[in-house]
């Protein structure tokens, strides 16, 4: 799982009834690119991931 400052990363909902998260990947600590990630959640919380298998990466669209 590569990803990019800017991108997000989606977090899926393990249990029924239990939402997904999103969260804006603001550091990416990784070599090229991989996990761990420093993401800020909705919420404003930050912390630092390595997402497991319930988790995929947006990529920001370029261009802006």
């Amino acid at each position: 799982m590569q990803a990019s400052k800017g991108d997000q990363l989606l977090v899926h909902g393990r249990v029924v009834g239990q939402e997904d998260k999103v969260a804006q990947i603001v550091e990416v600590l990784g070599h090229d690119g991989n996990p761990p990630f420093r993401v800020r959640f909705e919420d404003g919380h930050e912390a630092v991931m390595s997402p497991g298998p319930d988790s995929v990466v947006r990529h920001e669209k370029s261009g802006r």
